[in-house]
């Protein structure tokens, strides 16, 4: 078993600005603290983006601590710009990520001289651990619903996890469920090789014009911290937000093609079907589901982290229920400058949890005796 003062699970962007901020306040990577991911390479959960999203269509990417990301081809696709930019990041800083790793589940430590550690069983064996930080973020978790009928449809149905792009829709009927920023790009591309598109949402989606500035960006992550300090499970801090109106949009709603239909209630064979006799039912080839991701904490269960709510119960970064637990990258901290600035939050209160440890465990001083 390898002993380390801090595990951070995840090297997307909330896990590298944790690392980045540890080697800042002097803690040696793979001797104070290690950093497991288990993606093949660099770039998080960018790397497995589609090919169509392209640098210049990304909304709102921050530079990580320290290194800022310049001179990116707007043209080129996202995987790629963002993949190399935390590949030399990881680089510049010494971080030495190790990858491919698995982490299977975070539980207490067993026997005497464990001395309130946690225990991370991972694919290349356990760790001890102080403190940890997970930043797994939520791609490797996509949230699919479930509707009547749906194993009996003859199409393909996909997430956006596996979108490839437009291409493979051409002429296609295709039904886009979800309501948010990807549902609303996926449909731009596809209609315009596809046979047919339709567009579901359970609520009428909400558009908003004009800059987002700071205040309304600190009143959206408020409403998300809200629910994280309730102990229920997080909405993204982009479903608070609404969909920003900018001439694509314009355009495609000019077009119909973000003329939004209800919540289908059932899954057919052929297609999607309405209890309400008032809208046609569709027949489609491809049930495209744009419906999110959930946070990926379920290694976190045997700690009996999460609430009655459905989720975890964070105050700043730290799990209320175990405070060597930090949880950035979740909540309202699932954003590029969210996971900036909770990493640094985690580091600060890690490191005076290892400073109280240092404190109980110091030596007790030495008292000259009186000569014989």
């Amino acid at each position: 078993m390898r002993a380390a003062d801090v595990v951070v699970i995840g090297a997307g962007q909330a896990g590298l600005a944790a690392a980045h901020h540890l080697a800042r306040v002097g803690l040696e990577p793979d001797r104070d603290f290690v950093v497991l991911d288990h993606a093949p390479r660099p770039g998080g959960a960018w790397q497995f983006r589609w090919p169509s999203l392209t640098y210049g269509k990304v909304h709102g990417m921050h530079a990580l601590p320290g290194m800022e990301l310049t001179g990116a081809d707007p043209d080129r696709p996202s995987s790629e710009v963002i993949g190399a930019y935390f590949h030399a990041y990881e680089h510049r800083f010494g971080l030495r990520v190790h990858r491919p790793v698995d982490v299977r589940a975070v539980r207490e430590a067993a026997g005497a001289g464990s001395g309130g550690r946690l225990l991370v069983e991972t694919s290349e064996g356990p760790y001890a651990t102080r403190a940890l930080i997970n930043a797994t973020g939520t791609w490797d978790r996509p949230f699919w619903p479930r509707y009547p009928g749906q194993e009996t449809f003859l199409g393909r149905q996909l997430h956006t996890s596996g979108y490839p792009g437009p291409g493979e829709f051409a002429g296609l009927r295709v039904v886009v469920v979800g309501g948010g920023a990807s549902g609303t790009q996926h449909l731009m591309e596809i209609a315009d090789v596809a046979a047919a598109t339709y567009w579901v949402t359970r609520r009428e989606p909400v558009f908003h014009e004009g800059p987002f500035g700071p205040e309304q960006g600190r009143a959206a992550v408020a409403l998300v911290e809200e629910r994280v300090r309730r102990g229920l499970a997080p909405r993204s801090v982009v479903s608070v937000t609404g969909l920003p109106l900018n001439d694509a949009v314009r355009d495609a709603r000019a077009r119909g093609i973000l003329d939004r239909l209800p919540m289908f209630d059932r899954i057919t064979p052929t297609g999607v079907a309405w209890d309400d006799q008032r809208i046609t039912d569709v027949d489609a080839d491809v049930i495209l589901w744009a419906t999110g991701f959930r946070p990926a904490v379920d290694h976190l269960a045997p700690l009996g982290l999460r609430e009655p709510g459905g989720g975890i119960r964070v105050k700043n970064t730290r799990a209320v229920r175990d405070g060597r637990v930090h949880l950035v990258g979740y909540g309202p901290s699932a954003s590029t400058i969210g996971a900036n600035r909770a990493g640094r939050t985690a580091v600060r209160s890690v490191v005076r949890l290892l400073a109280e440890h240092a404190e109980n465990v110091a030596p007790a001083p030495v008292v000259a005796g009186t000569a014989a």
